[in-house]
């Protein structure tokens, strides 16, 4: 039986939270199709000790402020999956879990949605998928000879399963300077970049970088100069234990090796190091492969937008994937404003 609705949003994480809460207050009949037999979106897969960037207050979805954690002033994963349980059963939104969804087709006015639960018919569609299931490996030489434990960031947990181990973190990102602090005083720790860690200021965090994203995207619509956004400020934000792990000389960033060997890993100069395992903290892809028979992706697998709408589909809005669908729309604080606009011109679309 094909079931019909006026939205179908994809995804049940933070970001499909928020468009459910804004489709609601508009009116409009919706469903949320979400993979996970659990709430919490990404955050239940996160690694023991990781942290937000901001103060509870500061790390809210639309219309419910995130209680603070007990004497935690940034509150860790289990903290903001909690949250994300209590949002949803407090709006009552429709969530049906456990549903893969496997493609999306036009389908005459509608947009035909096909899961392994079978068929929904939609008049616009939100994609909010994520990242956390599109993990990215750079195409490094020696990769597959390496006879050591490879994983990604989705993948580690905690430091105790590392204890003694010689270990190599690939990543001059937040989750790779995190890590490779979590492992500082646990393993034998080599910690590669890029290019030099650049740390924000160490009184910056998470209502800053909101800022900074939000400031960009306003200039950027105006014509005026771009500032370079969050990017123009660093790469990692130092939160206390990377702080603590800095200042105390354990977050020595080595530049990346030129290949993986069988025991390790060897730089341009013939320098090597053995690992036990090698961490690859090395990003994310959008997950929109369900969206391949609609054509529209582009540079570096996005979706063109305007806002958050699909320039090519204007039934399909993405929410939640960066700056490209809405300043700082990957986190808890900035989706909330693209999730209002996305729900808002699909009512408009609906009214046409």
């Amino acid at each position: 039986m094909t079931h019909a609705v006026d939205v179908v949003v994809i995804g049940g994480g933070q970001s499909g939270l928020a468009a459910g809460y804004h489709l609601r207050r508009l009116g409009l009949e919706f469903v949320i199709l979400d993979t996970q037999a659990a709430p919490g979106g990404a955050w239940q897969h996160a690694w023991d000790s990781l942290r937000l960037f901001s103060p509870a207050q500061y790390s809210s979805l639309p219309g419910r402020l995130m209680p603070a954690q007990p004497g935690a002033l940034y509150p860790d994963a289990g903290h903001v999956v909690d949250y994300l349980a209590d949002y949803e059963k407090r709006y009552e939104l429709p969530i049906q879990r456990g549903t893969w969804v496997e493609s999306v087709h036009r389908d005459g006015g509608r947009l035909r949605v096909e899961t392994d639960c079978g068929p929904w018919r939609a008049r616009a569609v939100i994609s909010a998928t994520g990242t956390w299931t599109r993990p990215f490996l750079p195409a490094v030489p020696g990769r597959r000879e390496y006879a050591g434990r490879q994983l990604h960031t989705v993948q580690y947990r905690s430091p105790s399963e590392f204890a003694g181990q010689r270990v190599i973190v690939v990543g001059g990102g937040n989750s790779g300077a995190q890590i490779a602090a979590d492992l500082a005083g646990a393993s034998e720790l080599t910690w590669v970049t890029q290019r030099p860690p650049r740390y924000l200021a160490d009184d910056i965090d998470g209502r800053a970088l909101f800022d900074a994203a939000t400031a960009r995207r306003r200039a950027l619509d105006t014509g005026r100069t771009d500032a370079g956004g969050v990017a123009s400020l660093g790469d990692i934000v130092a939160v206390p234990p990377v702080r603590a792990a800095r200042d105390a000389g354990l977050l020595t960033a080595k530049p990346m090796f030129t290949r993986l060997t069988a025991t390790g890993v060897e730089w341009a100069d013939g320098t090597r190091a053995e690992a036990d395992a090698v961490i690859w903290c090395t990003g994310f892809r959008p997950a929109l492969a369900s969206f391949a028979a609609l054509r529209l992706r582009g540079v570096r697998g996005h979706i063109a937008t305007a806002g958050t709408r699909a320039v090519d589909e204007p039934r399909l809005h993405l929410l939640g994937y960066g700056d490209w669908t809405g300043p700082a729309s990957a986190t808890l604080i900035g989706v909330g404003r693209p999730a209002r606009d996305a729900a808002r011109e699909i009512a408009e679309l609906l009214r046409r």
